[in-house]
């Protein structure tokens, strides 16, 4: 047995004949023959790496990091530089946390489950709905979930998913992946100066309708108005209402609960996390009622046999855990560590302080709006909504060009139309944006 090891992975610990009466009953040779890999990329035994000293390897790899563009990104549509504090990394990288696998052992992961208990709660308060859970991958996978949950609680006569004409291309996709082996299927309806048509809305839903999605704030930055409205159209035909959000926002604009929500998700990284460009945290609130249908898993808090408040993983409802037949799903992990992040930075600021963040991306990104609708050339905001972080402004030159000079100068914005652009305050200090007004002014002129 240990020789027949030394050439394969330890991992797999066939022997010859094992390996041979496999090859045989798959009509293959040898186990080479069950790759087809190119011989460009083939490994031949040799990195090509130079060896170096540590001193040596620091200054390579600063040099390399120095030839990045140095942009103030003013991008946000769902990614958000706010500040993370120090005491963030501080917490978070003690080894107990960073060495932790899934918290299975309860009697070994007290610290880290009640700190991931701490998380759920801040959801519930946020959201007013009963049950969140400890987490997902990110808030395009938490929306997926939530169509494939609707589609298992609603009894509808069909297996319409109705989403806005907005939602972003990436999340869009994934929910596409999401479904593609379910009988359900993705719609949009038409929304209206980049807030929902309710009008629209009442006549897209219809009884085989098992879904009704929405956000608040919007991708272009707008507050919905009209949200009771919908949570009432999804409810008069009997269909889930999904609601996108992240903490922040929820801070200060209407709970969820209150307007019928019967599902939140979201990105839940907007706390405790720099801005990642894919790597998130997605966010998974539901009613009380569907308990045994969240995906993921679930920590609550119980007693031990001396009576000792103590918290344990309490429902884990994948097909690991389960018979596949009953899973609700078959996400494999979660992101327990950047939720650790997350209920971090929200204990560092307390719930004055996040109220104080949230506003301050509404009071910040209404001045940027009305500095540069000073500009001749441009108009901002271009919805008459209320917004936070990030607006949609107009310009008469071509926006790539407008936003291709501000890189030029040091800035980075979304280009969203032919004339629109799209900026976002989040993470932005003061003295930046005032660079920034002055450098649209000259590229505008």
């Amino acid at each position: 047995m240990h020789g027949s090891r030394a050439t394969g992975s330890p991992y797999a610990p066939h022997t010859d004949a094992e390996r041979t009466a496999m090859l045989e009953a798959i009509g293959a040779d040898s186990v080479a023959d069950l790759f087809d890999i190119p011989s460009a990329v083939q490994f031949d035994d040799e990195f090509g790496i130079e060896p170096r000293s540590e001193r040596e390897t620091r200054r390579l790899v600063r040099s390399i990091l120095g030839r990045n563009d140095d942009l103030t990104e003013l991008l946000g549509r769902g990614h958000y530089g706010y500040y993370v504090p120090s005491l963030v990394d501080h917490l978070a990288d003690r080894s107990e946390f960073l060495t932790s696998y899934t918290q299975y052992q309860p009697e070994v992961s007290q610290g880290f489950l009640q700190a991931l208990f701490e998380y759920q709660s801040l959801l519930v308060e946020l959201t007013g709905l009963k049950v969140a859970n400890c987490s997902m991958y990110d808030a395009a996978t938490a929306l997926g979930e939530a169509a494939t949950l609707a589609d298992r609680v609603r009894d509808a006569d069909g297996h319409r998913v109705l989403v806005p004409d907005l939602l972003r291309e990436e999340r869009r996709s994934t929910l596409a992946n999401y479904v593609a082996g379910t009988d359900l299927s993705v719609e949009t309806y038409a929304t209206d100066d980049a807030n929902v048509d309710v009008a629209a809305l009442e006549e897209a839903v219809d009884e085989e309708c098992v879904m009704v999605y929405a956000e608040n704030p919007t991708v272009r930055g707008t507050v919905e108005e009209r949200l009771a409205e919908v949570g009432a159209v999804a409810n008069d035909a009997d269909a889930l209402f999904v609601l996108g959000s992240d903490p922040i926002a929820l801070s200060v604009l209407e709970r969820p609960v209150d307007v019928g929500a019967d599902v939140v998700v979201g990105d839940a990284s907007v706390l405790g996390l720099p801005t990642s460009y894919g790597m998130g945290l997605g966010l998974f609130a539901t009613r009380e009622a569907y308990l045994r249908q969240v995906p993921g898993r679930l920590v609550g808090a119980s007693e031990d046999a001396t009576d000792r408040r103590a918290y344990t993983l309490t429902l884990q409802t994948r097909e690991q855990h389960i018979r596949r037949e009953r899973a609700t799903s078959n996400i494999c992990t979660n992101q327990a560590w950047v939720a650790l992040r997350t209920a971090i930075h929200a204990a560092s600021l307390g719930p004055e302080g996040m109220i104080d963040l949230a506003n301050r991306g509404v009071t910040r990104a209404r001045d940027l709006a009305e500095r540069i609708d000073d500009l001749v050339g441009v108009q901002a905001p271009v919805h008459d909504r209320h917004h936070l972080r990030e607006f949609v402004a107009r310009v008469d030159q071509p926006a790539e060009a407008i936003a291709d000079d501000l890189e030029e100068r040091g800035f980075a914005v979304h280009v969203v139309g032919d004339h629109e652009i799209q900026v976002c305050v989040a993470g932005v200090p003061d003295e930046r944006l005032d660079a920034f007004v002055a450098a649209l002014e000259e590229v505008v002129r």
